[in-house]
């Protein structure tokens, strides 16, 4: 039966939902610890709020971000957030998941440089020199779901036959493995790829290995024969080899980060960070593992999430209305995520880790996030869909010391809904104007 939608309206109130299910989360009346900079390699973070990288699919056909992505961003510049991990951009055509989806190439740095150019000037502009946000750079290739040529039709590029998701996405059981030889050149586009970021201006890039794109994939490549399959070293070449890489290319340049998925929610042997007799549960054993040898290849910032969108949306955002009924509780969906990052953070205090999940929550997402960074389980808290929906939030929270629920993002889906049928996107609630047209030209009908 479907589950009761967000009708919480104190606190406390919140607190024995979670507790008459025998979860808990931290959360505080108190928000003024998300306020506080932080230094990360030098690098000075105004406050402990991120945006996480929202893809609006509403680039140029050469990759280079539009009219549209620039008016996004400039949203994010004034909105307040000291971290802005800028969307997936691709590093090679084909790994593209929509024709629209950011490329960054060489004869395009000069666009992304001068968009990084005006979310700095956009931000100083609202609060002043003291506010610069640091801008990442998420670089991918969306391996699966590459759809680079058209919306609809899909050019995977699959590192191992995964039954769960060949059956979702209607892979055929016959269709070419990527190579080893083609996945080397893919590593090389990466690194090569951060290089390019550099120069247009980006404080750091994020070796993206989450929601099962390619690199994520071939961590869980447990039945792939050669150098990227097979043994947990295998599996985990093409992150490792990425962050090792770009240390070494660009020495001190770059932030070398990666948003990171410990949980798959796929049963083994096919996920990763999957517990093997029950995968609706994390092992952590393996994330540990991988977080380790990345930090000794030279990690600065990680990024940590779970589940992909494209199978089990309700495991990395929560939602009171999509396209099937989970059967966990968004309760249970929010504690995983909060608590399962907090038990990396804990073993990784040396490390600055962004956490997540706090999106659902709505208004009291901001109390989530200053209870998990009061109590040790994230170092900077990031918001995704919230960032669509409300993307002065940060600004909210650190001037007036909460988060305003006329404005929260409603957890409806919508924004999903219209980039799945291969639309630029953005929240059709409260950015209605620009998207309610969208919505019922492409989705509503």
């Amino acid at each position: 039966m479907p589950f009761e939608k967000f009708h919480y309206k104190s606190l406390s109130e919140l607190q024995e939902a979670f507790a008459a299910e025998g979860l808990s989360i931290p959360l505080s009346e108190d928000c003024e610890n998300l306020k506080a900079p932080l230094f990360i390699r030098g690098r000075r973070l105004p406050n402990r709020l991120a945006y996480h990288p929202m893809e609006g699919a509403d680039g140029c056909p050469d990759g280079s971000p539009s009219e549209h992505t620039r008016r996004r961003y400039e949203r994010f510049a004034r909105g307040g957030a000291g971290l802005i991990w800028f969307e997936a951009v691709a590093v090679m055509e084909e790994g593209r998941a929509n024709p629209l989806q950011l490329w960054i190439h060489k004869e395009n740095i000069a666009e992304f440089k001068r968009l990084n150019d005006d979310i700095r000037a956009w931000a100083r502009e609202t609060f002043g020199e003291e506010h610069r946000p640091l801008i990442i750079a998420q670089l991918t290739h969306s391996g699966r779901f590459a759809r680079p040529y058209a919306v609809d039709q899909h050019d995977p590029i699959i590192s191992y036959h995964n039954p769960y998701l060949n059956r979702k996405l209607d892979i055929s059981p016959d269709h070419p493995v990527v190579t080893d030889e083609h996945l080397d050149e893919i590593r090389n586009a990466i690194i090569d790829a951060a290089g390019m970021a550099l120069e247009a201006g980006f404080d750091g890039v994020d070796i993206k290995c989450c929601h099962r794109y390619i690199t994520s994939e071939l961590c869980s490549a447990f039945e792939r024969e050669g150098r990227y399959g097979g043994s947990f070293e295998n599996r985990t070449r093409m992150v490792r080899e990425c962050v090792a890489g770009v240390r070494e290319k660009y020495g001190e340049e770059l932030l070398v980060c990666s948003r990171l998925n410990v949980y798959d929610g796929i049963p083994y042997p096919y996920g990763f960070g999957t517990d093997r007799e029950d995968y609706t549960k994390y092992d952590l054993t393996e994330p540990k593992a991988l977080i380790r040898d990345l930090c000794n290849a030279g990690l600065d910032l990680l990024n940590i999430t779970m589940g992909t969108p494209y199978y089990n949306s309700h495991v990395n955002r929560p939602f009171d209305s999509g396209l099937y009924v989970p059967e966990e509780s968004q309760l249970a969906g929010v504690s995983r995520m909060i608590c399962g990052i907090g038990e990396i953070a804990k073993e990784f205090p040396e490390l600055p880790i962004v956490g997540t999940g706090y999106s659902w929550l709505r208004e009291f997402g901001a109390n989530a996030a200053a209870g998990a960074l009061r109590d040790g389980l994230c170092t900077v808290a990031g918001f995704g869909r919230q960032a669509f929906a409300y993307p002065d939030f940060a600004r909210d929270i650190c001037e007036k010391g909460e988060m305003d629920p006329k404005k929260v993002c409603i957890a409806c889906g919508k924004c999903s809904d219209i980039m799945r049928l291969g639309n630029f996107t953005g929240c059709v609630v409260r950015d209605g104007a620009r998207f309610i047209p969208m919505y019922k030209k492409y989705v509503a009908k």
